[in-house]
């Protein structure tokens, strides 16, 4: 059990947020006029107190509110807590979404000190169930009564798509197809063959959003920017090659030309990454392989146990 010790707001982004005694919390929104609120993932963002004091007891002067946070529990240490993770702070429910956050620009706090503890123990949530919260209200973590939707998300790597040349429609059938099964599909990228944009996006989903499934589409052929297949391995803990062994198995059976695939599927924390081709019939003849599968896979790296 926890208890709400600040909440806090702000009318625009990018600037401390100034503590309020009480906030209107809406569903799939977030805090009444409060810059951060949107359709979106991040509606919400809480610390944990016990982090602010241990950062305080470093010298740095600081309130409620200076990180950007809106809400500051204690009770709880949020960075602990797995995306998914269901909160209850009287009618108000929230769900974390995410774990930590990339720091993009060094906030003041950061070149004071050297250090911002925000992008590695703040967390995310989006309101499922809306009403007021007040300082000193408590909140507590409610169990699921079902499980939680599987997560995906869907990457495209194309130079010339990326330009702008040509229509993306890979990316777009690959997510159809994951919502056709059940999944949701949280985010699709449009990104250029580029190793380390291709990197730092698979680590943001994998270790932040700790999504169950990341599909990569194009990239995985001979050319010289054919660089998905080294950029995943790059950021894997351990492969999982029977995925991409029994695609070109597949495939072989279709046209000769898998062979020349290079595609890898691997596994990074708790979320399972696929490379797929480029075209969306071979993206799609490539699904029809483990779609039926992976479920049993994505069970176990939540957690599941396997079968006797």
């Amino acid at each position: 059990m926890g208890k709400v010790i600040a909440i806090c707001t702000s009318a625009v982004r990018g600037v401390q947020k100034t503590p309020v005694q009480q906030a209107e919390f809406r569903v799939d929104w977030g805090i009444v006029n409060d810059a951060h609120a949107g359709h979106w993932h991040r509606q919400v963002s809480l610390l944990s107190a016990d982090k602010i004091a241990a950062f305080r007891e470093k010298g740095a002067d600081v309130a409620p509110g200076a990180f950007g946070e809106n809400l500051v529990v204690e009770g709880f240490d949020f960075r602990a807590l797995p995306v998914g993770t269901l909160l209850r702070c009287g009618t108000v429910l929230l769900e974390i979404t995410q774990i930590g956050k990339e720091c993009h620009n060094h906030c003041e706090i950061y070149k004071a000190m050297g250090d911002c503890i925000m992008p590695r123990e703040g967390v995310f949530a989006r309101v499922l169930e809306g009403g007021a919260i007040a300082v000193g209200d408590e909140m507590v973590l409610v169990p699921r009564t079902a499980p939680r939707p599987w997560q995906a998300a869907v990457i495209t790597l194309s130079d010339r798509s990326a330009r702008g040349e040509r229509e993306d429609k890979s990316g777009p059938a690959v997510a159809a197809r994951l919502r056709e099964n059940g999944c949701e599909v949280v985010e699709q990228l449009l990104l250029a063959d580029d190793a380390a944009a291709l990197k730092k996006q698979l680590v943001r989903l994998c270790d932040q959003r700790q999504l169950d499934l990341v599909l990569t589409t194009g990239g995985t052929g001979f050319g010289p920017r054919d660089v998905t297949p080294e950029a995943t391995l790059a950021v894997a803990d351990r492969q999982a090659p029977g995925i991409a062994e029994a695609i070109r198995a597949a495939s072989l059976a279709i046209t000769k030309n898998a062979m020349l695939s290079r595609a890898v599927s691997v596994i990074r924390g708790k979320t399972l990454i696929i490379n797929l081709p480029g075209s969306p019939r071979a993206c799609m003849e490539s699904m029809d392989v483990f779609l039926d599968t992976i479920p049993h896979a994505m069970a176990l790296l939540r957690g599941g146990q396997p079968d006797a």
